[in-house]
């Protein structure tokens, strides 16, 4: 509004209405429009300390990891993502053995209304330093970053990231508990974030994280073995989702893995790197071919990525991938 302002200089002058721009809409990961994920170079990749039953059951000199084939196969996968998706790096630290497994780092929560990230609090001690360095990167988004409690209602409590919990929709998820993640964090999510969290306990020390064991083609169909899903966890999936039937052994050779990208099914399997007398040759065969057959039914590519390197970690495709958004697709009607 135009007035006069008095200056108290013995003379008035008149004061001139200013034009305010609007402020900017505030940028967004979640209104980008194409999905978002971080990564983290193998640059200190380790199998120094075993911590998984896959890594227990190799020798030193088997799970001894070749760097320069382990950069060479992440930046296959990398550089395919990099050309349908944004994807950030994160700085990789002297002495984090496992830190390019970032689906552990923390969890995106989708249904709420600011932007926000769960850091995980690991069990496994190797990676506990891994949490500090993921949530200095992850402010630089000016996500609401939090940081569950060490424990609740007096009970430990330990989480590992979105690996052991997956965005069903609306405010419904799916958790693990059991090995990784504790039963706890489960129902301080719940609490916390007024979510519908359905529990999933583990049931095979091969299938420690909840990707092991499960994997959303879309936001109505998911992949599991019924064999080693919980009866109640079981029936609580089939009241909201499609359940594709998958063998133990296919989950076991990581089937369920993988990741999603726009219309694309991508899934690691060394099997252009062993011979027919390999003893994973079988299953990976047989895993393939479960794997186009569901895309075929769907409309979908599959991508294969060799990742045998990090199969040393007892670790696979999505283990090198955390979701900043939720770009996920949805099943047409």
């Amino acid at each position: 509004m135009a007035g006069v302002l008095d200056l108290g200089l013995g003379e008035a002058v008149t004061a001139q209405p200013l034009d305010v721009a609007p402020a900017p809409e505030r940028a967004s990961l979640r209104t980008l429009g194409r999905p978002a994920f971080l990564m983290s170079l193998p640059l200190f990749l380790s199998t120094e300390e075993p911590n998984n039953v896959l890594m227990a059951a190799m020798s030193e000199r088997e799970r001894r990891i070749d760097r320069r084939k382990a950069m060479a196969q992440f930046l296959d996968l990398y550089q395919f993502m990099a050309s349908r998706a944004v994807v950030y790096l994160l700085p990789s630290r002297p002495g984090l053995q496992d830190q390019p497994y970032v689906a552990n780092l923390g969890v995106v929560l989708p249904h709420l209304e600011r932007e926000t990230i769960v850091v995980s609090r690991f069990r496994s001690s190797p990676r506990i330093g891994e949490a500090a360095v993921g949530t200095d990167f992850l402010r630089l988004f000016e996500f609401d970053i939090q940081v569950p409690p060490a424990t609740f209602r007096r009970q430990p409590l330990h989480f590992e990231g979105e690996a052991d919990l997956k965005h069903v929709r609306g405010n419904l998820y799916i958790g693990a508990h059991g090995m990784r993640t504790s039963r706890s964090a489960l129902s301080w999510f719940a609490e916390k974030f007024d979510m519908e969290v359905i529990a999933y306990p583990i049931l095979d020390d091969h299938l420690y994280h909840l990707d092991c064991c499960l994997f959303f083609l879309n936001d109505q169909e998911v992949i599991l073995s019924r064999k080693k899903t919980a009866p109640e966890a079981l029936r609580a999936i089939e009241r909201h989702c499609n359940v594709v039937d998958a063998s133990v052994e296919n989950v076991r050779s990581g089937m369920t893995n993988g990741l999603m990208l726009g219309d694309c099914l991508l899934c690691d399997s060394p099997l252009e790197g062993i011979d027919r007398t390999h003893p994973y040759y079988p299953s990976e065969k047989r895993k393939i071919a479960k794997l186009e057959k569901i895309c075929t039914a769907r409309g979908l590519e599959l991508r294969i990525f060799n990742l045998s390197e990090f199969l040393k970690s007892g670790a696979a495709l999505s283990c090198l991938v955390m979701r900043l958004n939720d770009e996920r697709p949805t099943r047409q009607p």
